[in-house]
């Protein structure tokens, strides 16, 4: 033995570029068997995996030695109308496959059992009723929807569904949960229903293409009929009503409860009341809800409730229901590159991601980011793995400033928001999450006076370093963009070059909110800007407003004044 040895050493020595080959393929194939024992048999989500980075500005925009070390899976190509999981590295071998399809098997067999005594348990609040089809294009329960690729459980979706009022909760591909007052599809095997739940492995959320459905009992039905239908105000009635609103029934003992139950079950999303008429519809072009009149035109009491309003012959009284308007809610990358960049930039906290889901509703196409922000993942911004110059989103979130990041970009949307609000929901933001509060202790404590010294000088010069360096800045202000959305999200959408829809922008209007809408029901007792801060701040609105000016922009808002 130490014969062979002395003669490989005195070999390589000659030799060294064979030894020095064969230590890379020592190498190289150690790597490959560490990669496939960390990705195998893990399903996948549907999107793309990033290509390299560039390492542009801080924050380092997505891959490199990130990707390894939180070991994200790759994602398949998801071929038209529906999903492909499987792992990176297949088994050529019939044998290793034959057994990881018998534990596969098994583990369907045990996890389908495990559900099944969790379902028991959860009899009185709902009932499982089976695992049926689902499609892309036509979904089978056609109300709310959201998204957690983290934590979704079932409960969580019963519990989502049954609070909105819907009488059916669906959870899919181990992470989407589906609410709707009606199955609108055919029922498939058990089996097929074999994808665990992320958020709690014990149970079983659907599958691919699959829909395991749940019957929210009779303990909810008081939360559909008087759920939170949301008021939308008085109109005048329209010219081509049967066109605008399709749907109607004579009701003699008219109430809102029995309007808008009976729209919501004939799955329309606004219920008009018309005296004794009930109608039913979307928001269209020939009935836009725009033109709001005095509500006392529309105070006839109800034939069946007399502390209620509702309607005449000619002015309507409307609600949007709970049903989902699902004309704007289908999303995906774009067909081809895209030929140039858009930045959609902003300060942070100046209402970004509520931007993006914006945009991605009114267009059809995801949206991209600067960073990564896994939350933003999980909840279904689907454009966040992607590298920023990939090409396959509409636009690119950013908070950067500075000449070499802004002049990467080829046009931009600059959304500008109040300072005071700004600064408020990013501390917000950091202390709490993106829908979360920062505690009593860090206003009060040392933190917030250094977070408004740091990041209020940076709000000034991040609208002006976008004004100077910006080629084709488009300005749009959060206030406006609340205060006027369809106008607003007009001008968005053309500068991002796509034809917009207006029934499109309209179903918009309605899907407004999303899933970052933070509550304003936390909010702050006191004002926690002192007179040093108010005063440093007003210098820096003085300046933005000159600047815009300069520009033969709009200035800032009015309500950014006094303070």
């Amino acid at each position: 033995m130490a014969k062979l040895l002395v003669k490989l050493q005195r070999y390589f020595r000659r030799k060294p570029v064979r030894f020095f080959t064969l230590l890379a393929l020592y190498l190289a194939a150690g790597s490959l068997v560490f990669l496939h024992s960390g990705f195998s048999r893990e399903p996948t989500v549907a999107g793309s995996p990033r290509g390299p980075a560039g390492g542009e500005g801080p924050g380092l925009p997505y891959l490199g030695v990130m990707q390894l070390s939180r070991g994200f899976k790759a994602a398949a190509t998801m071929p038209e109308g529906g999903r492909r999981h499987g792992p990176w590295f297949k088994s050529t071998s019939k044998e290793p496959a034959e057994r990881g399809k018998a534990r596969e098997s098994a583990g369907t067999r045990s996890r389908a059992l495990r559900s099944r005594s969790g379902r028991e348990k959860e009899e009185d609040r709902a009932r499982y009723i089976g695992c049926y089809v689902d499609n892309t294009r036509h979904r089978t329960l056609r109300g709310m929807s959201f998204f957690d690729y983290k934590k979704m459980t079932v409960f969580r979706c019963q519990d989502n569904c049954a609070e909105r009022g819907y009488l059916y909760a669906g959870l899919e591909f181990g992470a989407e949960c589906y609410c709707g007052h009606k199955i609108q599809a055919s029922n498939a095997s058990e089996s097929e229903c074999n994808m665990e739940c992320k958020g709690e492995r014990s149970n079983t959320c659907g599958g691919i293409n699959r829909l395991s459905i749940y019957r929210l009992e009779l303990a909810q039905e008081s939360a559909r009929r008087y759920g939170s239908a949301i008021f939308r105000g008085c109109f005048r009635r329209p010219d081509n009503v049967s066109i605008a609103l399709p749907a109607s029934q004579l009701m003699l003992n008219m109430s809102v409860d029995k309007c808008v139950d009976f729209c919501t079950e004939k799955e329309y999303p606004l219920s008009a009341l018309a005296g004794t008429t009930c109608l039913c519809g979307f928001p269209t072009t020939l009935f836009p809800l725009h033109e709001r009149e005095d509500e006392q035109l529309c105070a006839q009491k109800c034939a069946g409730e007399e502390f209620e309003s509702c309607g005449t012959a000619d002015y309507l009284l409307v609600y949007q229901t709970q049903v989902q308007d699902n004309r704007c809610m289908d999303r995906r990358f774009l067909p081809s590159r895209a030929k140039q960049l858009v930045a959609l930039a902003s300060f942070p906290g100046a209402g970004n991601t509520w931007a993006r889901h914006l945009i991605e509703l009114a267009t059809g196409f995801y949206t991209g980011s600067y960073y990564f922000d896994g939350s933003l993942y999980n909840k279904g911004f689907k454009g966040e793995r992607d590298h920023w110059r990939s090409g396959r989103t509409i636009c690119i979130k950013t908070h950067e400033s500075g000449q070499k990041e802004i002049e990467s970009f080829d046009s931009a949307i600059l959304l500008i928001r109040n300072p005071y609000k700004a600064l408020m929901a990013e501390f917000n933001r950091k202390y709490g999450g993106h829908i979360g509060f920062a505690a009593h202790a860090h206003w009060k404590g040392k933190e917030w006076p250094e977070f408004v010294a740091n990041y209020a000088p940076w709000w000034a010069t991040h609208t002006l370093d976008w004004l100077r360096y910006g080629k084709k800045v488009l300005v749009v202000h959060f206030e406006d963009l609340k205060r006027d959305l369809f106008v607003q999200l007009q001008r968005m959408v053309g500068l991002l070059g796509i034809a917009a829809c207006e029934d499109r922008l309209l179903c918009v209007e309605g899907q407004k909110d999303g899933n970052f809408k933070r509550s304003g029901l936390r909010k702050l007792e006191y004002d926690p800007y002192t007179p040093e801060m108010r005063k440093m701040i007003s210098g820096y609105i003085r300046t933005v407003d000159a600047a815009l000016k300069l520009r033969n922009l709009s200035g800032v808002p009015e309500d950014y004044y006094p303070r």
